[in-house]
């Protein structure tokens, strides 16, 4: 109950704030943190519960992109559909990638799912109905009421992707689907023998993580006003989606939440006051400190220093 009554807040916040007078860049980076939340919680489905460790994010998020747009482009769809639609599409995609690699460990799990990546590129970039290599001109629809804004109304319609991806992956680690998916993160044979389905449990988690990220990135078109596949198929979504729960803290479902706030809002304050392309060395760095000082991340040192009472 506690839970629900904190993500209802949550909703409550984000909207006022929506209607308050804050200056319009903070809607623009805000979107950009909430975001990197999703990502961060999807990818850990598979990548923190499971430990088959994904580089393949930018894929299923450039396809929930180009999802949204090939919905828009052929029928206006309103933006609750295209979200819809681009979760179902990159849902089928982790399927589909599940089915052929997840039989596969390690690095060579790794290595396939980056192969993803290349793939759904060169498709899009010779796709001409989705701009091709050039890219594609979006026009937004008028902005619904309350709002004043189109980036207003997207950090709202994010701040509900991030309460509906946390609960997922909430429900996933106390049910006894994550229990199975710790089983395989921990030795996949043993759970094997024990009775732990382990493909379908692979399988769901795969699925999952794709849909999220493919939600994720429905709303970018818009949000730019433009699509094209060097910056959707970007490295950097799968790197940022990689180092936000490692540096949170995989083994929860806050984790997540707090990587991509802490991580994702120091990356907007240096693309302000230093450079955007200062973003990557400021992920390494920070992956390297806390694989080596913190390898269970925040959330395993506030566990060290504030330690239960029996």
């Amino acid at each position: 109950m506690k839970y629900w009554i904190g993500a209802a807040a949550v909703l409550v916040i984000a909207f006022l704030t929506a209607l308050s007078g804050l200056n319009e860049y903070f809607f623009y980076a805000a979107f950009i943190v909430l975001q990197f939340m999703v990502l961060a919680t999807a990818w850990n489905i598979l990548g923190g519960y499971a430990g088959y460790v994904n580089f393949g994010t930018a894929a299923f998020f450039a396809i929930g992109a180009y999802a949204a747009v090939v919905l828009f482009k052929w029928l206006g769809a309103p933006l609750a559909v295209q979200i819809a639609f681009a979760a179902l599409a990159s849902g089928l995609l982790g399927f589909g990638v599940g089915l052929l690699t997840l039989r596969l460990r390690g690095i060579f799990f790794a290595i396939a799912t980056v192969a993803i990546i290349f793939i759904m590129e060169t498709m899009m970039v010779n796709w001409r109905y989705v701009g091709g290599a050039t890219g594609l001109q979006l026009l937004r629809p008028d902005v619904m009421q309350p709002f004043t804004s189109y980036t207003r109304m997207l950090f709202v319609v994010m701040a509900l992707l991030v309460v509906i991806a946390v609960s997922v992956a909430r429900y996933v680690q106390i049910s006894w689907i994550g229990r199975g998916l710790r089983a395989i993160r921990d030795s996949e044979e043993a759970a094997e023998c024990s009775g732990v389905p382990t493909l379908k449990l692979k399988l769901f988690a795969c699925t999952v993580s794709g849909a999220l990220m493919g939600a994720a990135g429905a709303p970018m078109p818009m949000y730019l006003s433009f699509i094209e596949p060097a910056s959707s198929f970007n490295l950097n979504y799968s790197v940022s989606a990689l180092a936000m729960p490692m540096i949170g803290g995989t083994v929860h479902w806050m984790g997540p939440v707090i990587g991509a706030l802490l991580l994702g809002s120091i990356q907007q304050i240096v693309t302000v006051t230093i450079s955007s392309e200062i973003n990557v060395l400021v992920i390494g760095v920070l992956l390297v400190l806390f694989v080596v000082f913190a390898p269970d991340g925040v959330l395993g040192l506030l566990k060290k220093l504030w330690p239960r009472r029996s």
